[in-house]
C-alpha cells in the first residue's frame, strides 16, 4: 500500500549528485512500517531510491525461515537487480516508515543516456551486492553457526569504525536479527550469545551487544 506525496526538496538534498539528478526522475512514494515493496520471485522492473527510512532484503525457504541478506538506508538504492527484465531475486520490506522515488526500467534508461556516468555506479552497485551474496552463501556452506555468528558481530564491529578485536558497541540489533542473518534459530543464537558473554567475551543488553574483546573462532 502506497500513496503519492508532494515533492519535498530536503529528501534529496543529501543524496550524492549523481543518485540526486536520477531520483528526481521518480515518483515520490510513502510506506509504513513493514510494508512489503519487493517480492521475491515476481516480477517487476521498478528501481527504488531510498529517501527516507531503511529496509531489510531477506528470503524465505520453504519452511518460512528467513534468511536476511542486510539492510539499505536512505541515500541509496535497490531494485536493480530485476532491470534485465528477470524475477525478483529477494523481497523487500521497510523496518520504518519511508519515502522512496520509484522508476519504471525506462526512467533509468533514459537517465542512462542522459548521464552515461551513471552507469558505473550501477555497475558498483550490482557487483557489491553480488559479492555479498557470494560471501552470505560461502559462509552458510563452510561455517557452522558459532562462526557465521562470529563473522556477523565482526563486521557489525568494522561498521563502528572500531579497530578489530577492540571494544565496540552494536546498536539495534535482536537476537533474532542475528538468527535470520546467520540461519539459524533465535534459541540456538541466544545460547551462543549467552555462553559468550559469560566467557568475559560480549555484554547483552536490550537491542544492543557490547564487544568486549576479540571473540575466539572456535566455541
Amino acid at each position: 500500500m502506497s500513496t503519492s506525496i508532494p515533492s519535498n526538496e530536503d529528501l534529496y538534498t543529501p543524496l550524492v549528485p549523481e543518485l540526486r539528478s536520477l531520483a528526481r526522475r521518480g515518483v515520490l512514494r510513502t510506506y509504513r512500517k513493514n510494508a512489503v515493496l519487493i517480492n521475491e520471485g515476481e516480477s517487476g522492473d521498478s528501481l527504488f531510491v531510498l529517501l527516507k527510512g531503511s529496509v531489510k532484503v531477506f528470503a524465505m525457504d520453504e519452511s518460512g525461515r528467513e534468511i536476511t541478506y542486510g539492510t539499505v538506508h536512505a541515500g541509496d538504492y535497490f531494485g536493480e537487480m530485476s532491470l534485465d527484465g528477470g524475477p525478483r531475486s529477494a523481497s523487500v520490506m521497510t523496518l520504518e516508515p519511508c519515502t522512496c522515488a520509484v522508476l519504471s526500467r525506462a526512467d533509468v534508461s533514459e537517465h542512462l543516456v542522459e548521464e552515461p556516468e551513471f552507469a558505473i555506479n550501477l555497475v558498483v552497485q550490482v557487483i557489491r551486492r553480488a559479492r555479498s551474496a557470494t560471501e552470505t552463501a560461502r559462509n552458510m556452506a563452510l561455517l557452522d553457526v558459532y562462526g557465521r555468528l562470529v563473522a556477523l558481530l565482526e563486521e557489525r564491529r568494522e561498521d563502528t569504525g572500531e579497530a578489530p578485536g577492540g571494544s565496540a558497541t552494536l546498536e539495534s540489533i535482536t537476537h533474532q536479527d542475528i538468527a535470520n542473518r546467520v540461519g539459524a534459530s533465535r534459541e540456538m543464537v541466544s545460547r551462543l550469545l549467552k555462553d559468550l558473554e559469560k566467557g568475559g567475551y560480549i555484554e547483552l543488553g536490550i537491542r544492543r551487544i557490547t564487544l568486549i574483546k576479540k571473540l575466539p573462532s572456535r566455541w
